[in-house]
C-alpha cells in the first residue's frame, strides 16, 4: 500500500507533500509522544517529590509558604491553603507516573496543562512585582517559585513552562496510543 505522499511524490508532487508524509509518519510512529510523556512524567514526579517533603507529615511547610507569596488563595479559611499544599504534589506526581506508564495519559496531560497554564502567569506576575520593588533588569529577577527546584532566574522558568505546556498538549492532541500500558490493558 502506498502512502498519500508517496503517490505524491511518484507523480512529481512538491515536497511538502512529502515532508507532510514523513512528519506524519514520524508522529504515527509514536515517539515523540514517548519521549514527550518522558519528559513531562520525569519532571512532575521529581518536581511532586520535592514538594511532598517529609511524607510522614500532612504537608510541606516550606511549600506552603511559597504558594502564599502568590496570593493567588485566600487566607481564611486555611483549608484553601493547606489543602493545595497538601493535594498539589501528590497530584502532580500521580499525573507525572500516569505520563510514565502509559495509563490515563491524556488525562494526565490535560491536568499539567491546566497547571501550567495557572501557575506560568503567576510565576511572571510574582517576577514582574519582584523587579518593582527591587528595580534592575527583569533576566536577574530570581526567587523560589515552589516548583520543587529551589531558587530559579525567572525568564528561564518561564521558557521551561512554555516547553512542558507545549509537550502536555503533544501528548493530549496526538493520536498516538502506542508505547501505553493503557493500550495494552485495553486490548486484552
Amino acid at each position: 500500500m502506498v502512502a498519500e505522499g508517496d503517490a505524491q511524490r511518484e507523480r512529481g508532487g512538491d515536497t511538502v507533500t512529502a515532508s507532510r508524509s514523513a512528519f506524519r509518519r514520524l508522529m504515527d510512529s509514536g515517539w515523540p509522544v514517548l519521549m514527550a510523556r518522558l519528559v513531562l512524567g520525569g519532571m512532575f514526579v521529581y518536581m511532586g517529590v520535592m514538594k511532598v517533603g517529609d511524607p510522614l507529615k500532612p504537608f510541606n511547610e516550606e511549600f506552603l509558604k511559597l504558594i502564599r507569596q502568590y496570593h493567588m488563595l485566600p487566607e481564611t479559611p486555611a483549608i484553601f491553603l493547606n489543602g493545595t499544599a497538601i493535594v498539589l504534589p501528590w497530584l502532580e506526581i500521580l499525573c507525572g507516573v500516569g505520563l510514565l506508564l502509559g495509563l490515563s495519559f491524556r488525562g494526565a496531560a490535560l491536568l499539567l496543562a491546566v497547571m501550567l497554564a495557572v501557575f506560568t502567569p503567576a510565576i511572571l506576575m510574582r517576577g514582574l512585582a519582584i523587579l518593582a520593588e527591587q528595580g534592575g533588569s527583569f533576566f536577574n529577577v530570581a526567587f523560589d517559585c515552589g516548583c520543587g527546584s529551589g531558587v530559579v532566574v525567572t525568564w528561564k522558568k518561564l521558557l521551561e513552562n512554555g516547553g512542558l505546556f507545549l509537550l502536555s498538549l503533544l501528548v493530549l492532541f496526538s493520536a498516538s496510543t502506542r508505547f501505553s500500558l493503557s493500550t495494552r490493558l485495553h486490548s486484552r
